[in-house]
C-alpha cells in the first residue's frame, strides 16, 4: 500500500470512527477511486451509507465487499438482508439473505434471530419457532431468544415453564435495561393471554420502567408542553385548507392510513391490501424523511415554500414510495404519526386521501403502555404520558377535520369489529374503489405484516380487544404515573 493510500485510509477510517456521516462517505469514495481492492473499506463505506440513508448505494458497496473476499461474509449477508427488510420493503430479498448467511454458518445467531422474525412477518409461526429454538441451543440464556419464543408459544397457565424461564431472565442481576425490557414485555403478553391481569400489569409495569430509563440514558424524555407547541405551531402553519398550486401530479398518491399507534391501522391497511388494486406500504419513512431534509425548522418553513418548490418536493415523495408498487395500483402510507403531517400531506397532494384510525380511548391507551415502542415514542412508557400525547393527537384532528372537510374517513376499530363490512363497504367507498369480494377473508397466501400486531391482524376479526381496559380498571388510574 503506497503512502498515499495509507494517508487517504487513516483518513476515512478516522472519520468513520468519529461519525461524520457526509464526509466519510466521500473519504472513502476518494480512497476506494484510487484503491478499488480493499473489501473492509467497501464494508464501512456501506455502513454510511445506510446511516445516510442510501440503502440501495449500501447495497452495491456490501455486494463489493463479497466480491473481494472480505472476512466474516456472514455478516455483510446479514447486513444486506436488513436493508432489504427494514429500509425497502423487499422481503423475499431479505430472506435470501439471511438464508445465505446461515448456509455459510448455521450457527450465526443474529442471522438466526433476524431469520425468525422475518417468519414471523410472514406469519410462519413454526419455522420461526425453529429459528429462535436454535439460537437459545447456541446461547441459553439469550433474552431476546427467549422474548421472541415467548410470543410464539402455547401458555398453559400462569405456572408455564416457560413463563418460569421469563422470570428467572428477570431476575438476573446481569440484565440490562434492553434485556429487561424485552423479557417484561414478553411475560406481561403471556401473563395476559392466561388472563393473569394483575400479574401481568407488574410484568408491564418492570419492562417500561427499563424502556423508560434506556430512553432517558439516550437523552429521550416526553416533553408534554413542546408536545402541546407542536400542535400549537401546526394549527398556526396550516389554519385551513388552502389551495396552492403543486403542478401535475406524477403519480397516484398513496392512500395516507394514520393515527395514534395500536388503534387498528395495521389491519386497516391489511383489509384493504386485499384488494386487486391496492398494495400494502407498511410503515414508510418517505413523510418524515421529507421533512427532516428539506423542511426544517417545521413547520415553520413550509409557509415559504414556493409552488414550484412543492411541486419538487412531491415528486420526491412519490419517486421514494414509487418503486414499491406497479403502475395502476394504490400504495398505502401506514404510519400512525402522520397525523402530525395533514396539512403537509394536503398541501403536497390536495387529492389525498386519510384514512384515520380510532378506538375506544381507555383501550388504546393501555395497549400502547403494552407496546415495546422504539425509545424515541418516550411518551409511550408512562399512562400519564400517553393519555396526555392521545389528548394532543385529538385536539390536532379535531383541526385537521375541520381543515380539510371531506378528506379525512374515520375508521373507528370497535365499530369495524362489530359491523365488518358495512365499515369495509365505506372504506373502499371512500379510497375511491369498486368493492370486491374476500376482502374480510384471510389471504390465501401469506402477507407481510411488520408491526407489532403482526400476529393479531391474521385471526378472524374478533371484538376480544374491545374493552380490554376492563382487566386492568384497579391499575390504570389516569391519575397515576406507573412507577
Amino acid at each position: 500500500m503506497t503512502p498515499e493510500v495509507q494517508a487517504l485510509l487513516g483518513n476515512a477510517s478516522g472519520l468513520f470512527r468519529a461519525g461524520f456521516v457526509a464526509e466519510t462517505i466521500a473519504a472513502y469514495e476518494k480512497l476506494l477511486a484510487r484503491e478499488p481492492n480493499l473489501p473492509d473499506s467497501w464494508f464501512n463505506l456501506a455502513i454510511s451509507q445506510r446511516r445516510a440513508r442510501q440503502p440501495e448505494a449500501a447495497l452495491a458497496s456490501y455486494q463489493r465487499a463479497l466480491d473481494l473476499g472480505i472476512s466474516g461474509p456472514e455478516e455483510v449477508h446479514l447486513q444486506r438482508g436488513v436493508i432489504f427488510s427494514d429500509d425497502l420493503g423487499r422481503s423475499d430479498a431479505a430472506r435470501a439473505e439471511l438464508e445465505a448467511a446461515l448456509a455459510i454458518d448455521p450457527d450465526y445467531v443474529p442471522a438466526l434471530l433476524n431469520l425468525g422474525n422475518l417468519h414471523e412477518d410472514y406469519g410462519e409461526r413454526e419455522p420461526a419457532h425453529q429459528a429462535y429454538e436454535h439460537a437459545l441451543a447456541l446461547e441459553p440464556e439469550l433474552p431476546l431468544a427467549l422474548a421472541r419464543l415467548a410470543g410464539l408459544a402455547t401458555i398453559k397457565g400462569s405456572d408455564d415453564a416457560l413463563l418460569g424461564r421469563l422470570r428467572d431472565a428477570l431476575s438476573r442481576p446481569d440484565a440490562n435495561l434492553v434485556d429487561r425490557a424485552d423479557l417484561g414485555f414478553a411475560l406481561g403478553a403471556a401473563l395476559d393471554r392466561v388472563g393473569d391481569y394483575d400479574a401481568a400489569f407488574g410484568a408491564y409495569q418492570v419492562a417500561n420502567r427499563a424502556s423508560r430509563e434506556f430512553a432517558a440514558n439516550a437523552g429521550l424524555r416526553y416533553d408534554r408542553e413542546a408536545q402541546a407547541r407542536l400542535v400549537d405551531r401546526l394549527i398556526e402553519v396550516f389554519p385551513a385548507k388552502v389551495d396552492r398550486p403543486v403542478g401535475e401530479a406524477g403519480a397516484q398518491s398513496p392512500i395516507f392510513i394514520c393515527g395514534m399507534f395500536r388503534s387498528g391501522s395495521t389491519l386497516t391497511e391489511q383489509i384493504l391490501a386485499r384488494h386487486s388494486r391496492v398494495v400494502a406500504g407498511g410503515e414508510l419513512g418517505a413523510l418524515p424523511t421529507l421533512v427532516l431534509e428539506h423542511l426544517v425548522p417545521y413547520p415553520e418553513s413550509v409557509a415559504s415554500v414556493s409552488g414550484e418548490e412543492l411541486a419538487m418536493l412531491r415528486d420526491e415523495y412519490l419517486a421514494k414510495v414509487g418503486g414499491r408498487h406497479p403502475a395502476g395500483t394504490v400504495l398505502t402510507d401506514k404510519r400512525p404519526d402522520n397525523f402530525l403531517h395533514i396539512g403537509l400531506i394536503k398541501t403536497l397532494m390536495p387529492d389525498a386521501r386519510i384514512v384515520h384510525t380510532t378506538r375506544a380511548t381507555l383501550d388504546n391507551c393501555l395497549s400502547v403502555y403494552f407496546l415495546h415502542a422504539a425509545p424515541e415514542l418516550a411518551y409511550a412508557t408512562a399512562l400519564e404520558d400517553i393519555v396526555h400525547y392521545d389528548r394532543e393527537h385529538q385536539r390536532l384532528m379535531d383541526h385537521w377535520r375541520a381543515a380539510y372537510p371531506g378528506d379525512i374517513f374515520e375508521l373507528d376499530y370497535d365499530r369495524l369489529v362489530a359491523d365488518p363490512a358495512a365499515t369495509v363497504d365505506a372504506l373502499v367507498a371512500f379510497c375511491g374503489l369498486e368493492a370486491e369480494p374476500g376482502m374480510l377473508d384471510r389471504p390465501a397466501t401469506p402477507q407481510v405484516v411488520r408491526t407489532a400486531s403482526n400476529w393479531q391482524v391474521r385471526q378472524p376479526l374478533y371484538r376480544g380487544s374491545s374493552g380490554r381496559a376492563q382487566h386492568y380498571s384497579r391499575h390504570f388510574a389516569i391519575g397515576a404515573t406507573p412507577s
